[in-house]
């Protein structure tokens, strides 16, 4: 049997996915909803996989510092460096900023080193790009 602890935040960011074939090539964003699930090999001595306080504080945080009501560009688009040198909440990644690289992104390098030391795996990480489309990445 498996035990997740799930928890989402929302967030607005700016994106340009690079080689895009329609719109998404343009500058846009959109309202992310980002969704957390964590498992544990035990449950806590009260029952749980992590407090969802912990995510909270945590990944949660993490999103609400770094990215959110930011503009995400790869660090290969052509755009990049301009769009650096007119506003200072552009965020240079080393992916295209497409749902599913975001969630690959917050699986296996932000929560890794956000949740070091608590026994807590951020096995899947849903992102909803908008009500109707989404992303998932899981270990």
């Amino acid at each position: 049997m498996t035990v997740k602890a799930i928890r989402y935040h929302d967030i607005s960011v700016g994106h340009r996915v690079t080689n895009h074939e329609s719109k998404c090539q343009h500058l846009h964003g959109h309202n992310y909803r980002v969704h957390f699930h964590c498992e544990a090999p035990t449950l806590d001595q009260i029952g749980r996989v992590i407090d969802f306080s912990v995510i909270k504080s945590t990944l949660c945080m993490w999103l609400e510092d770094n990215w959110d009501h930011h503009f995400l560009v790869y660090e290969l688009d052509p755009l990049g460096k301009a769009l650096q040198s007119i506003d200072p909440t552009v965020v240079v990644v080393p992916f295209n900023p497409t749902a599913e690289n975001i969630a690959i992104h917050l699986v296996n390098v932000v929560a890794p080193k956000l949740l070091e030391g608590t026994g807590v795996t951020l096995v899947e990480c849903i992102v909803d790009e908008t009500r109707k489309c989404s992303a998932s990445y899981a270990l």
